[in-house]
C-alpha cells in the first residue's frame, strides 16, 4: 500500500500530511510509503515552509528533509490512494488520470471523516502561524483515521 497526498506547493498542507501520517505509521509499526507532492513548479525542490515545519517540530515531527516535487502522470501507477486538500487539486487529477482505476484512486483527505463531503483543507500560506496550526488539527484526526484504517487492513500482510 502507498499513499500520496497532493496541494498546490507541496511545501505547507502536504507535506504535513505526509509527516503526520508517517508518525503515525511509525508508531504503530506499520510500514507503509507515504509521499507528498503539489502542482506548482515554483516550489520545485523546496523544503517546507518554514511555519510548517515549526508546527511539525513542535508536535514531535519532523519533515525537514522533504523536497517539494511535482505530481507526474506515473503517480496514479505508483500510489494506491491518492489524497487531495481541495477543489482545485481534485478537478486537476480528475483532468489528468487516464482511466476510471486512476479516478478511483484519488478522494478528499477529509471525506476520510465525512465520506462524500468533499470539505477543503483551507491553504495556511498567505496567513501566519496560527492559520499552520489549525491545518495541521485539521489533518490529524484524518491522518489518524487513515493510519487506523491502514494499520487494520494491511498489518501482518506484505506491503
Amino acid at each position: 500500500m502507498k499513499v500520496l497526498f497532493v496541494c498546490t506547493g507541496n511545501i505547507c498542507r502536504s507535506p504535513l500530511a505526509e509527516g503526520i501520517l508517517r508518525d503515525k505509521l511509525s508508531k504503530r509499526g506499520t510500514d507503509i510509503q507515504v509521499d507528498s507532492c503539489g502542482f506548482e513548479s515554483f516550489h520545485k525542490g523546496d523544503p517546507p515552509d518554514q511555519r510548517a515545519l515549526s508546527i511539525a517540530r513542535k508536535r514531535g515531527i519532523d519533515i525537514s528533509g522533504h523536497a517539494s516535487r511535482l505530481f507526474t502522470i506515473r503517480d496514479f501507477d505508483a500510489f494506491d490512494r491518492i489524497y487531495v486538500m481541495d477543489a482545485s487539486h481534485y478537478g486537476k487529477l480528475m483532468r489528468l488520470a487516464r482511466n476510471e482505476t486512476d479516478r478511483r484512486k484519488v478522494d478528499y483527505i477529509l471525506n476520510i471523516l465525512h465520506p462524500g463531503k468533499n470539505i477543503p483543507v483551507p491553504d495556511p500560506w498567505y496567513e501566519d502561524l496560527a492559520a499552520f496550526e489549525k491545518v495541521y488539527n485539521i489533518l490529524e484526526p484524518a491522518c489518524e483515521k487513515i493510519a487506523l484504517e491502514l494499520d487494520k487492513n494491511f498489518s501482518g500482510h506484505d506491503r
